[in-house]
């Protein structure tokens, strides 16, 4: 586990340590259950990860070929992997040898690809056979490095890739390919820059790893724990108070981060004492962590790392990722704002006072500076930076604003004072636990990407996401309604057994192709598949936020799941809206800055009040209650208005509100029946 996906102990404040325990288990079963070294190997794991993301940093600002960059970032990420994971959980806190030898082994290999050259490369369709050999133990140790960092599953999925690859020929129609020998397929995984060293490493290497230091210059400045505070402040003492601040929290803490897991985590474990308070039950509580946790994977300014791999399977900037994000995010965060609503009703909260909460005024006033480092992303890139250099440029400026206040400085005042050992400030200094913690947190991320280029590069090599749309639009009969429910469902079965990560790029190369087909642009598309592989985040067995969460709350983590899916569902049927109809890409603001130049804003504005209606529809509907319970017909015309406004056009559009409207109307006339009836009594 990285030190960085911890809850602080500072905030943890009400949570037993027991609970916490089992929270972190849960993000040990997503980044891996890593070794705690001591002494001389603790101090040369440190050293390595900090040199692996000075190196970042420099390609960041620098030059470093593409030929280079990737096979240099695999070879640090599989060093790092063996060394601080062990191959069995029996073995953990003690580096055997057999882990150095694949750590070594990996250098090797690498080593080997690099000093080929072009020569390397040119001959990957007839490979000698030491470039078999050490291919095939690359992939081998990739695979390896996946089941040391995230279970089983991923490597037996990209296992069956490969043998599809292999033995294709002798699959019946119409999965069936003349199959490819182990050189061919090798070649193709290890000597170009389609297999392992694909698009999926490529992102990790120039993107990934950069927002996960800067994600880390966050946190070791205390920015995690100001959000936090600030949230507190802002929201408190109303009977809505203490939903609204995890709503509002979970955004500002998980969109630097981009991780669902750890920011249910570190929320939960401040959060939980106050939302009991107030009146939540157990799995209430638990569900709305981990809805709040899930938006840190779709919020800007980082999203998860799924969203790096849009803007280059699309190849279009980082910044249209983060404009086609913008009001799918608000929205989502609406759709928690409404449930939290109604939950002080429906629960009948009392007000909520935080103890030792400072003033919004004061916190403020002492550390607006955080403000400045998460926005600084986006300034940039508007200011026309590209993303890698707008996440190096944020970093540098979250560096330099630490210092604005003693306690969150990453540098300790003394060295520049010349107090003490100028090496010991450094070296126990919050800059190189940041550094330390940026890579190391990104190693399970690097290796499933790895791994995943072995199926791209196979779904590549043998025609299969062909294969599959034209199976899917067969099924569908060519409707496109029924092509995007597959699909959905495919995505969200494939993310059933894998990361967020993982299913984006599996579904993106395998399904996208059937929507495109039908007229679908590509970006809608793929932000499509992108909303539904997040739902693996809340899905069992994969469901990790809400397990994390029921673990602090002491709630059933299946119920959990289930309270986490009412909070999110609302939204997640948003990505409908801009596949069905061209008039729904609005809230995708048309996939560009480009297109938005010359777009209709009347019908982006429509779309997006019809989509924050059909929002509030379902919220309503899922929870029974709008502004007093709701009967069995009301819920049903909720339901059905929600459902109806999320499908485009204009016919579903006005029976939708019709629908909304008279449910309405039926609420205030129970109400003031209620009302008047308790007086008469």
């Amino acid at each position: 586990m990285t030190e960085s996906s911890k809850p602080d102990p500072a905030l943890a404040a009400g949570v037993d340590d027991e609970a916490l325990k089992k929270a972190e288990a849960y993000i040990e079963e997503e980044e891996g259950a890593a070794n705690r070294m001591t002494g001389w190997i603790a101090g040369f794991l440190t050293l390595t990860a900090v040199v692996m993301s000075l190196f970042h940093l420099y390609s960041a600002y620098a030059i470093v070929p593409t030929q280079v960059l990737r096979p240099v970032h695999l070879a640090f990420v599989l060093f790092l992997t063996f060394l601080i994971f062990p191959v069995a959980r029996r073995f953990r806190h003690r580096i055997m040898w057999w882990d150095w030898i694949a750590a070594l082994l990996s250098l090797v290999i690498i080593a080997y690809a690099i000093m080929g050259g072009d020569d390397f490369n040119d001959r990957n369709t007839m490979p000698e056979t030491w470039d078999i050999v050490l291919g095939g133990l690359l992939m081998v140790l990739v695979l390896e490095a996946m089941r040391r960092t995230a279970g089983w599953i991923m490597p037996v999925v990209t296992i069956g890739f490969v043998l599809y690859a292999l033995y294709g020929a002798y699959l019946p129609q119409p999965w069936t390919h003349k199959g490819y020998t182990l050189g061919r397929l090798v070649g193709q995984m290890y000597m170009t820059l389609e297999g392992i060293f694909g698009v999926a490493l490529d992102v990790s290497s120039s993107l990934i790893i950069l927002f996960t230091i800067f994600g880390a210059f966050l946190q070791f400045s205390k920015a995690g724990k100001f959000y936090i505070d600030f949230s507190f402040a802002a929201m408190g003492g109303k009977p809505t108070g203490a939903g609204r601040t995890v709503v509002l929290a979970s955004f500002l803490l998980g969109g630097p981060s981009g991780s669902g897991v750890a920011t249910t985590v570190t929320l939960g474990s401040v959060a939980w004492p106050m939302l009991q308070k107030v009146g939540y039950e157990r799995n209430a509580a638990g569900g709305l962590l981990a809805a709040g946790g899930l938006g840190a994977i779709i919020s800007p300014p980082v999203l998860g790392a799924a969203a790096f791999l849009i803007a280059e399977f699309l190849k279009i900037s980082y910044l249209d990722v983060l404009l086609m994000a913008a009001i799918p995010t608000v929205l989502f965060y609406l759709a928690l704002f409404l449930m939290v609503e109604i939950d002080a009703r429906k629960y009948g909260m009392g007000n909520t006072v935080f103890a030792k909460a400072d003033s919004l005024w004061n916190l403020t006033r002492r550390y607006w500076f955080h403000f400045v480092s998460l926005i600084s992303i986006v300034v940039f890139m508007l200011l026309g930076y590209s993303p890698v250099l707008s996440v190096f440029w944020a970093t540098i400026v979250t560096f330099f604003v630490s210092f604005l206040d003693r306690d969150c400085a990453l540098l300790s005042y003394d060295l520049f004072r010349g107090r003490g050992s100028v090496w010991r400030h450094i070296v126990d200094s919050r800059l190189v636990k940041a550094l330390e913690a940026g890579s190391v947190g990104m190693l399970n991320v690097a290796a499933t990407c790895a791994g995943a280029g072995i199926i791209v590069g196979v779904v590549t090599l043998t025609g299969l996401g062909l294969k599959f749309s034209s199976i899917v639009i067969n099924y569908a009969g060519g409707s496109l309604l029924l092509t995007a429910v597959y699909t959905a469902l495919v995505v969200w079965i494939v993310g059933l057994a894998v990361p967020v990560t993982a299913s984006y790029i599996i579904c993106a190369v395998i399904t996208a192709p059937a929507l495109t087909k039908l007229g679908v642009p590509d970006f809608a598309a793929h932000m499509f598949i992108f909303y539904y592989a997040v739902l693996s985040e809340v899905s069992p067995p994969t469901a990790l936020s809400p397990f994390a969460a029921s673990a602090i709350t002491g709630g059933d983590p299946y119920k959990t799941t289930m309270q986490c899916w009412k909070y999110t569902v609302p939204a997640f049927l948003l990505p409908f809206m801009f596949v069905l109809d061209s008039s729904g890409q609005g809230l995708l603001l048309m996939g560009s800055t480009k297109a938005l130049a010359s777009a209709n804003w009347w019908s982006i504005a429509q779309v997006s009040l019809t989509a924050a209606a059909g929002i509030a529809a379902l919220a309503a509907g899922f929870q029974g209650w709008m502004f007093i319970r709701t009967n069995w017909l009301e819920r049903t015309l909720l339901l059905v208005a929600g459902f109806t406004l999320a499908y485009p056009g204009t016919f579903y559009d006005l029976l939708g509100l019709g629908l909304l409207i008279a449910a309405v109307v039926m609420q205030q006339l129970r109400g003031k029946g209620l009302v008047a009836g308790s007086r008469v009594g």
